[in-house]
């Protein structure tokens, strides 16, 4: 039986070199669909890979407290009642599963260093801030706490401010203008590079809370709280308990909406790996229709291949050949033929995955799963498609066939 497979493979391996030309042809249909359905699963995963570490960059288990029914104005149009420090400080004492709190109050200005100026966001928030985003110092310190209790205008910059307006001098020491306000720098943040969207996460400079309140915001309002959740706490708890306690502080009625919203960082990662895998699964899905395609060029041809050879098939048959050989003769040529295609489409795919990853900034992953599916699946378009010429060669009559021109 194995001497019989070789000498199948040796035929059919000398029709495909007879035919050179006809032979990639055919296959081209094949080549396409692998490489499309590999190159866009692999992208695809490198994406998911990217969202996750984008989301990661922004902090685990992290609760986002707004003003207002959503990102912005509440449903009746009037501005929603900006956070108070004791809000802050209810949440921190009074909910268990917090890890740390964080008020925020953010503006802009020019940031200005001799003759370098540029526009920049100003947070003014604590430590806390920056050890629930797991930002890490790159340079320097963060705030002591008699700063921040006092509102010192210190201040710690993102690497693209950093970039601006220091070059490649340090800035540990040295003084910036924020607005009207002269800001000691004591510490740079490590760079994290664009959230989503068009932001840029390192443009940014953090002040103490108390003195962007003071100096630059004109008022003792907080803008957003950020909340750091225990893994070990279910989050949805922990946000059930904030909601409790900041209706009560706010006079909410049980009649009445809730005039703030939480949101959890962790919907983001969802949503988004929800919508890349299934993008994937489209573009994978519209890429394997080019398979289908490619069995039936192989089909086709294979057709053609019987018609070409029917005396040679009548010649085996007259001699002694079985049917059953006959059909694993041009079986074999059809699965060699799909199969040489899936090779040629993985290389393609592979090659096609390193360069464009670079390209769209993100990760090269290999996943050999893939690869071994799409290489199996080209195989038994091959068997699919393969057969019917086949069977249709294994039924021929010898006499008709010899009587053949």
């Amino acid at each position: 039986m194995i001497a019989m497979l070789l000498t199948t493979l040796g035929l059919a391996m000398r029709e495909i070199r007879r035919h050179l030309m006809r032979s990639f042809l055919t296959v081209l249909g094949i080549i396409i669909g692998v490489g499309s359905v590999v190159t866009m699963v692999t992208l695809g995963n490198g994406t998911t890979a990217a969202v996750q570490q984008q989301i990661s960059s922004l902090g685990a288990n992290i609760l986002q407290i707004r003003p207002g029914q959503g990102f912005g104005r509440g449903g009746g149009g009037t501005q929603p009642q900006p956070f108070e420090a004791d809000d802050v400080a209810a949440i921190r004492q009074q909910v268990a599963g917090v890890v740390r709190v964080a008020p925020q109050v953010q503006s802009s200005g020019l940031a200005v260093r001799n003759a370098a100026n540029w526009s920049t966001s100003i947070y003014g928030t604590t430590n806390e801030y920056v050890k629930a985003q797991s930002w890490s110092i790159d340079q320097g310190r963060i705030f002591t706490p008699q700063e921040e209790q006092a509102g010192k205008t210190v201040c710690l910059v993102g690497a693209t401010v950093l970039r601006n307006l220091f070059r490649a001098e340090s800035p540990i020491g040295q003084r910036i203008r924020i607005r009207d306000l002269s800001c000691e720098v004591v510490g740079t943040l490590k760079s994290r590079g664009s959230s989503f969207g068009p932001g840029d996460q390192d443009d940014v400079v953090i002040m103490p809370v108390k003195a962007v309140q003071r100096r630059i915001i004109g008022n003792q309002k907080v803008n957003m709280i950020l909340v750091s959740v225990d893994p070990a706490y279910n989050s949805d708890a922990v946000q059930t308990s904030i909601k409790s306690l900041l209706r009560e502080r706010r006079g909410l009625g049980p009649n009445k909406a809730d005039d703030f919203n939480i949101f959890d960082t962790r919907q983001i990662s969802e949503t988004l790996q929800s919508t890349t895998q299934a993008l994937t699964a489209l573009l994978g899905a519209v890429a394997a229709v080019s398979l289908l395609v490619g069995g039936i060029g192989i089909m086709n041809i294979m057709l053609v291949s019987v018609t070409e050879r029917t005396r040679e098939i009548g010649i085996r048959l007259a001699i002694g050949a079985l049917g059953r050989e006959v059909l694993l003769q041009f079986l074999v040529e059809a699965v060699v033929l799909a199969s040489l295609g899936g090779i040629i489409g993985l290389a393609i795919a592979l090659a096609a995955s390193v360069l464009l990853s670079p390209m769209l900034q993100v990760p090269f992953l290999f996943d050999p799963t893939i690869n071994a599916v799409a290489f199996l699946f080209s195989a038994a378009i091959g068997v699919l498609f393969g057969y019917f010429p086949a069977r249709r060669a294994a039924r021929l009559n010898p006499i008709d066939a010899l009587r053949h021109e």
